[in-house]
């Protein structure tokens, strides 16, 4: 599932919101209380974000996690949403 695409354009819309916003992985591990490693093993498909520290993510990032989201659900709609024509 780590490697799933949804997961890696949320990876791509983290990355890059990190990027935009001008942080280093070592800057948004320091504001984010984590090790350096951690956002590096984020970014790269190594550990999983939780819900929590994805907010956090966005918050520091200065991105909507909205449009974060949007970009995964426009990347691979779920198969419920296809059968619905909900997408």
């Amino acid at each position: 599932m780590l490697y799933d695409l949804r997961y890696q354009v949320l990876r791509k819309a983290l990355v890059d919101a990190r990027v935009s916003a001008g942080l280093t992985q070592l800057a948004m591990a320091q504001r984010l209380q984590r090790a350096q490693s951690y956002v590096s093993k984020v970014e790269t498909g190594g550990r999983y974000l939780d819900v929590m520290d994805f907010l956090a993510w966005c918050e520091v990032a200065q991105i909507s996690p909205g449009h974060v989201l949007e970009q995964v659900r426009a990347s691979d709609p779920s198969p419920w949403l296809q059968q619905t024509g909900e997408n």
